[in-house]
């Protein structure tokens, strides 16, 4: 297998341990403050170590241009339309709508990136986009009435996390893995910062357990640093639409996770979803890699 696949793979599994401990920090702490903080913590670790082993990044103006697009989308954007809009639709139809992430990407890449959807890359994100269907929609219940707007929102996520890979393919083959991780933990920290500093005006932060300090250098360590660091040297030899795919492994993580530390019950259409993510990374990791490495 290409080790860019088992990269990405790990990234997706920290991401996915994200929404578990994200439940656990959000109880007590704003979400604004929440990002900015983990950002800044990101920011503080990535800027030293970028000038220790590469210097000051010397970017065109395309390239700066294309790590602020992947923050305002991937990093900005997605958490904004992602909250507000469950705010005013139901998580069933959230679900239904994240599950197109894949395919929406696959589509993407072949538009933006000429990348081409072989047979088997179009299974696997069918597979993909059914596994993590199933997951999060058919195993839960809801009353809350549907939303256009709520949707609209939820789709604007979708669009965003898309646009972040696509952004990340585009960055991985001229900018250093570090130097992506590096600005765009920076531009992350620059987006959120106005709205932390509204949310601190009635926060106070010696409410801040010792717990959840331990949560969010968890979120700035290791889901942004490690998991960012990881994502972008695995994309500089794995396709945008075949990290769509790699993608359906981040629900996967969370279940077990909220399974084995919030105790939440774990339902045999998680098991069948899991199984058909397995499928789908099966599918595309027997792609050869020459064909990977063909897309911009």
């Amino acid at each position: 297998m290409n080790t860019g696949y088992l990269k990405i793979l790990v990234a997706m599994c920290i991401v996915g341990s994200s929404v578990v401990v994200g439940k656990l920090i959000v109880q007590d702490i704003p979400i604004f403050i929440a990002c900015v903080l983990r950002f800044l913590i990101a920011s503080i670790i990535l800027v030293p170590l970028l000038i220790l082993k590469e210097g000051i990044p010397s970017l065109t103006k395309k390239e700066f241009l294309v790590l602020f697009g992947q923050a305002i989308s991937g990093v900005f954007l997605f958490n904004i339309f992602m909250l507000y809009g469950l705010k005013y639709t139901s998580a069933i139809e959230a679900g239904v709508i994240t599950s197109t992430i894949p395919a929406v990407i696959g589509i993407l890449s072949l538009f933006l990136l000429n990348e081409k959807l072989t047979k088997k890359k179009s299974v696997g994100i069918f597979c993909a986009m059914l596994g993590v269907l199933s997951m999060n929609v058919l195993s839960s219940s809801s009353e809350q009435m549907s939303s256009l707007g709520g949707n609209l929102l939820i789709l604007g996520a979708v669009l965003g996390e898309a646009l972040f890979i696509i952004f990340g393919k585009l960055s991985s083959n001229r900018v250093s893995p570090l130097t992506i991780s590096t600005m765009v933990s920076i531009f992350g920290f620059i987006l959120f910062l106005p709205f932390a500093i509204y949310e601190a005006k009635e926060f106070n932060f010696l409410d801040i357990s010792l717990g959840n300090w331990g949560n969010i250098l968890y979120f700035g360590i290791v889901v942004t640093v490690i998991a960012f660091l990881l994502m972008y040297d695995g994309l500089k030899t794995v396709s945008a639409s075949s990290t769509g795919v790699l993608t359906s492994v981040l629900p996967v993580s969370s279940l077990i996770l909220s399974f084995l530390i919030l105790k939440e019950k774990l339902m045999y259409i998680h098991f069948v979803g899991m199984l058909l993510v397995i499928v789908a990374i099966f599918l595309i990791s027997m792609e050869p890699s020459n064909q990977e490495g063909r897309n911009i």
